[in-house]
């Protein structure tokens, strides 16, 4: 196998490592946040179309779930009930042959439409299966209330047992959950036992759905919030979703992050393309590694905020000292992946304020992303008062303009251009319906990474380094836990890390003699590491490369 035939997977680590060692205003060494951006790169062979066929060996790689909202909305206009029947035969239309799928019809309660009602397990697709299940969407009529949560845990119970590594369910509507209380779960506690079971995208159609329904409800399973304005446009919009899930590239793919003793792992969310809280797993018995789990790579870069916390006191101060080794793993590998080595988030305590005020431009442009986000909800809320909240809704309106033109994003832009008044006003126009703030409040949660230096990508491996993991290896492979050597730590995210920060001194010098069993020892702290540390991931996490045996 050659590497123009692996998928290959990059990963790059950007922050500004100068943190304050100096004690606070009342003379404590309290605990200093670290802040992190993860850019993480899945890109398949040159010409390679996966289309869903499962790898030599293996199972289908996709189950799906299809819930189509048939309350009694869905007729006023009929349109909405005749698309979502369209949109949801292509998308059965396109399931390769294997597949396990059902289609639900949600109301009060939820029923399987496909392969029927009391139906224990999902279809398989194939010729049949999929003209009889278009035969059952044509004659779906709409009644009823809104009740996702049970709708969900359909879903749920559906695909508990199923062994395809990529769950994933469709689910549109056009309403609100009004209906919550006539379940017997509540839709929160339904989120919490799906969170980690499946993906789930939601589509919003018609003028009466709620976006912070759906982007509750994605950013809980790992999906993306969207809508269409015109109904006829949802077949088009459901051919392309499930085109990416079946050029599904790595189905499941898991951050793992190392902390040296004494350092803290506070948080771990994506921040691009759309912001999304990741709960750690155990990463094995004994150890200190925490995994975080993500789904459905395409071809795509995604990026993730970390959050460490460590005390600086006893530190050595101006050295780049390791805080985490981060690495990538691929518990079911289906086809042959090259990973990237380990990469370190490292720390230099520093009694420089200027120094240590610096802020890392991925992490700031998350920021900016999420005060964009909180006027468009402030300039909403105000226009839902009328006239009293005019002036409200017109401040934080321009407020939205500004950061959408400081973070430079188009779409983010054009969303908000689409409710000004006249160009370059500033103001809300009039005659603005609510299904108006609805689609700018979706687009307000989507994000951009930066436009890239014309210098080059993203760091990645070079070649020889990292790991080439093939089809049978077991759950978990990945490079080995330590922060290997390659490209420069931080290089490529959202930026440089430390502009114009020399590389740390020794970084390229003689390694450390490797013991019998394949180990090395940190000759500060007499940690025992793999052999291609950089640096040590024990107690004093200082640079191994150069270092005095």
């Amino acid at each position: 196998m050659t590497v123009a035939e692996e998928t290959e997977v990059t990963l790059a680590v950007g922050q500004q490592k100068d943190l304050p060692a100096v004690p606070d205003a009342a003379g404590r060494h309290t605990d200093r946040e670290m802040h992190a951006i993860l850019e993480i790169g899945v890109r398949s062979p040159d010409g390679t179309e996966h289309a869903g066929a499962p790898a030599p060996g293996t199972g289908p790689a996709l189950a799906e779930v299809l819930i189509v909202d048939t309350s009694r909305s869905m007729l006023h206009p009929a349109a909405k009930l005749h698309a979502a029947k369209d949109a949801t035969v292509a998308a059965v239309r396109m399931l390769p042959d294997g597949t396990a799928f059902a289609v639900l019809s949600g109301r009060f309660d939820a029923t399987v439409v496909h392969p029927g009602p009391g139906h224990p397990v999902l279809a398989v697709a194939g010729p049949g299966e999929r003209e009889a299940a278009e035969r059952a969407v044509r004659i779906l009529d709409a009644d009823g209330g809104t009740a996702i949560g049970t709708w969900l845990e359909l879903a749920r119970r559906l695909l508990k047992d199923q062994p395809a590594p990529v769950k994933h369910v469709l689910l549109l509507t056009d309403g609100r959950n009004e209906h919550d209380h006539r379940s017997s779960r509540p839709l929160d506690t339904v989120l919490d036992a799906c969170a980690g079971q499946f993906v789930c995208d939601a589509w919003g159609i018609g003028d009466d759905w709620d976006a912070d329904l759906l982007l509750g409800i994605t950013r809980r399973l790992h999906g993306r919030a969207r809508a269409v304005r015109d109904a006829s446009h949802l077949t088009a919009a459901y051919e392309e979703l499930m085109a990416g899930l079946l050029g599904t590239s790595v189905p499941e793919l898991r951050i793992r992050l190392t902390p040296t003793p004494g350092t803290v792992i506070r948080q771990v969310k994506q921040v691009v393309p759309n912001e999304q809280e990741l709960q750690p797993v155990p990463a094995g018995p004994g150890g200190r590694a925490a995994e975080y789990v993500t789904r459905a790579w395409g071809d795509e870069v995604r990026h993730y905020q970390v959050v460490l916390t460590a005390d600086p006191t006893g530190r050595e101060r101006g050295e780049d000292l390791q805080m985490a080794a981060v690495e990538v793993v691929v518990p079911d590998v289906r086809r042959p992946v090259r990973l990237p080595a380990p990469r370190p988030i490292l720390v230099r305590w520093t009694d420089n304020p200027f120094d240590a005020s610096r802020q890392h431009p991925g992490v700031r442009r998350h920021e900016l992303y999420q005060q964009a986000s909180a006027a468009v909800a402030q300039a909403y809320r105000a226009w839902l008062h009328g006239t009293e909240g005019r002036d409200t809704a017109d401040r934080a309106f321009a407020r939205a303009l500004a950061l959408a033109a400081e973070l430079d994003d188009a779409q983010l832009l054009g969303a908000l251009r689409l409710i000004e008044a006249a160009p370059g006003t500033g103001r809300v126009r009039s005659g603005l319906k609510d299904v108006d703030w609805q689609h700018l409040i979706l687009s307000s949660a989507l994000t951009t990474p930066p436009e890239r230096p014309v210098e080059g990508p993203a760091a990645s491996a070079p070649p020889g380094a990292g790991a080439s993991v093939s089809p049978g290896a077991g759950p978990g492979a990945g490079p080995g836990p330590g922060a290997g050597a390659s490209a420069p730590p931080g290089a490529g995210a959202s930026g440089p890390p430390d502009a114009g920060a020399p590389a740390p001194s020794g970084a390229s010098g003689p390694a450390l003699p490797v013991r019998s069993d394949g180990l090395v020892e940190c000759p500060y702290c007499k940690w025992l590491g793999p052999a291609d540390s950089v640096y040590c991931g024990g107690d004093c996490g200082r640079l191994l490369r150069g270092a005095s045996a």
